[in-house]
Formats: C-alpha cells, sequence, structure tokens
C-alpha cells in the first residue's frame, strides 16, 4: 500500500529574482520566482521571515491582503509594497493549468 498519492511531480527551469530595497520606514528583500505552475501567478518570499504566498495583481490590490500575509504593521507600509509589487511583477494573463 502507497502512503500518499502523488498529484504532480513537475520539473521546471524557473527564472529566480532576488531583490533588496528600501521605502522610508523598511528593508525588504523579496525572492520573486516566476514559474509555469499555479496558474503563471510568480511565487514571493520574504527572505527576512520567510513568508510566502502566489500574487497576482488582483492580490496586490488587496492592501489587507499583503498587510496579512507579508505581517506589516500599518497599512502605509503595505501600500508601499503593493506600489513595489505593481511596478515588478508581471502582469499575467490567467492560465489553464488543470482540464
Amino acid at each position: 500500500m502507497e502512503l500518499f498519492d502523488k498529484l504532480y511531480d513537475e520539473h521546471e527551469s524557473a527564472k529566480v529574482r532576488f531583490i533588496g530595497f528600501t521605502t522610508e520606514d523598511t528593508r525588504y528583500d523579496f525572492g520573486i520566482i516566476y514559474t509555469n505552475m499555479f496558474f503563471g501567478k510568480p511565487l514571493v518570499i520574504c527572505m527576512q521571515t520567510g513568508r510566502s504566498t502566489l500574487l497576482d495583481p488582483k492580490d496586490i490590490e488587496d492592501i489587507d491582503y499583503l498587510q496579512t500575509v507579508f505581517r506589516i504593521p500599518d497599512k502605509e507600509q503595505a501600500a508601499d509594497l503593493a506600489e513595489f509589487f505593481r511596478e515588478t511583477l508581471p502582469s499575467i494573463p490567467f492560465v489553464t493549468q488543470y482540464e
């Protein structure tokens, strides 16, 4: 008897970008993994906290979501981060992944 049912096992050469920047109040260090998985959403990892999420343009506009997922203390800092992601992450079309 197998203990696990494999859902997927994909190998891919992904594009990875590491970027650090500061705002007036905070320093950020992110790893951004661009992949064909996850409906084309980039995987964004905060290198300081290890917290990660998949982001698309709709997620970027949700300041409360950014504040929660990256544990940002106030809305102004979350808005600064949203501005960074708007400029940095590509606008992606929806990609059908499951048929």
